[in-house]
């Protein structure tokens, strides 16, 4: 056991600097063989206004002109150890871990991340309680009931859950609960959950089902297909066959076997929601990560694009390790792997 860990953690520091290098491939050398050239680059730092020489200066500050090897190494030790930004007019430290340090703003990506990620982690941690517990207990009952009448309602309400897109839903349920009942909140608020909890569930209560509904409509399919698989194994005849309970043959037997794969894809589920719910959070305003991207696209601020690429990667990495760990307790074959 302590082995298949020790393997995971080597593993998950591996995935993190292929992450890095990948990473800055797609912002620095991706641009480089579309035919940019280092003062092309360096538009995106020092603004719209800035004269050729300007620009020349910056990208030469910037370490534009380095090799590719020289820049990465640089990238890497910022996240590491905090970088200097040498622009032209001025020089600016970007403390550790540097995530990058946008020009419009005048500040560091790092604590713009931090200071979203309590918007985005209510959001995912949330809905990710609800779409487990609702979609893993439909698709256990619809197993269990195939061909019932409940099976058809919950798949056909699946499919639906399945097909409709998050922002479709989204501005639906704003309509009728929010704008028409007003039973929920607008959206365009967050209360932090140590000021006033209440507050906090009431501000998010919407969104949570919205993107809940979403994801449980899957959970309950896969839950569906894996316990009627698992159900009609040699292993749990011979356990019923032992008298034990239908509870118990459930449960133990079955649905533990079927939990691997559930157990996969929330692993990634979740990794990539704290990386920002992008349209959940556009469709009810929450200053999360999602919309900081999306902020950061529309105002062209490359820095804080890469930074929440980087964070987002570290997140579905990390979940990808967790899951890895958790293998060995739903699955005791992982033991000897």
């Amino acid at each position: 056991m302590a082995t298949y860990i020790i393997r995971r953690l080597i593993w998950a520091a591996v995935m993190l600097t292929i992450v890095s290098i990948i990473t800055f491939a797609i912002f620095f050398l991706v641009p480089r063989l579309a035919g940019a050239t280092p003062e092309s680059l360096a538009t995106r730092y020092v603004g719209r206004t800035a004269t050729a020489e300007q620009v020349k200066i910056a990208a030469e500050k910037l370490g534009f002109n380095d090799p590719l090897v020289v820049q990465y190494g640089r990238f890497a030790k910022g996240i590491v150890a905090g970088a200097d930004y040498d622009y032209g007019p001025g020089v600016e430290h970007c403390p550790a871990p540097c995530f990058g340090y946008s020009f419009l703003t005048r500040l560091p990506v790092w604590p713009d991340l931090l200071d979203r990620l309590p918007v985005t982690m209510s959001l995912a941690i949330g809905a990710a309680i609800l779409w487990v517990l609702a979609g893993v207990a439909t698709g256990v009952v619809s197993a269990l009931r195939r061909g019932s009448f409940f099976d058809r309602a919950a798949m056909t309400i699946a499919l639906g859950g399945v097909s409709l897109p998050i922002f479709f839903t989204g501005m639906v349920s704003l309509v009728i609960f929010s704008y028409g009942l007003g039973i929920t909140a607008p959206g365009g608020s967050f209360t932090p959950f140590l000021d006033d909890p209440a507050a906090w569930a009431y501000s998010l209560i919407l969104p949570w089902i919205t993107l809940a509904f979403l994801y449980a409509a899957g959970y309950a399919r896969l839950t569906r297909a894996g316990m009627l698989e698992t159900m009609s194994e040699d292993y749990i005849r011979t356990a019923r066959a032992k008298g034990l309970t239908e509870r118990t043959v459930v449960l133990k037997h079955g649905l533990r076997a079927a939990l691997t794969p559930i157990l996969t894809i929330f692993g990634l589920d979740v990794g990539l929601l704290l990386g920002g719910a992008v349209l959940t959070e556009s469709t009810y305003s929450l200053p999360g990560m999602g919309k900081y991207a999306i902020d950061a696209i529309t105002n062209q601020d490359l820095p804080k694009v890469m930074g929440v690429v980087l964070f987002a990667a570290f997140f579905v990495v990390v979940a990808n390790l967790i899951v890895d760990l958790l293998y060995a307790v739903v699955d005791p074959r992982v033991r000897l792997a």
